[in-house]
């Protein structure tokens, strides 16, 4: 389905580039957008800045949000995205090398729809990445299309 979007919030150049190659290695169709802080993810979701003028109405199958960003942090960029009308339906992966226990539960308590560690290995990385599109391409039932 070429209407899918899966925007892709990661600061660190290597785990970006690992992750979208990755996603198009696995036939992923959908658009992949990148945001490389939180400030540029809520531009892009909210049509602002430097996205001015985007149809915010074709918003993301999924977000891949990391936890750890620079200008704005994930969870407050979760937080901003659950406390829009806009955005606040948006299923949105925490995707994030944390083993806090308290940042799962954060997460959690600020409307992450999963919390996904980023795995060391490649192959596992790829594995992880595999499941998570194909659920919420291919298995999800989104509202964000519709």
């Amino acid at each position: 389905m070429n209407d899918q979007l899966v925007l892709v919030v990661e600061d660190n150049p290597d785990h970006l580039e690992l992750t979208v190659l990755t996603l198009e290695e696995l036939g992923v169709t959908a658009e992949i957008a990148v945001a490389r802080d939180g400030a540029q993810a809520l531009d892009y979701l909210f049509g602002q800045g430097s996205h001015a003028g985007r149809d915010t109405r074709k918003q993301p199958s999924f977000v891949l949000l990391d936890m750890k960003l620079p200008k704005l942090s994930g969870l407050d960029v979760l937080r901003k995205v659950r406390s829009n009308p806009l955005t606040a339906l948006v299923p949105v992966v925490m995707l994030t090398s944390s083993s806090e226990h308290s940042d799962m539960v954060a997460c959690y308590q600020s409307g992450a729809n999963g919390f996904v560690r980023k795995p060391v290995d490649f192959g596992d990385l790829t594995e992880k990445l595999n499941r998570l599109q194909a659920y919420w391409l291919g298995v999800n039932e989104s509202i964000a299309s519709s």
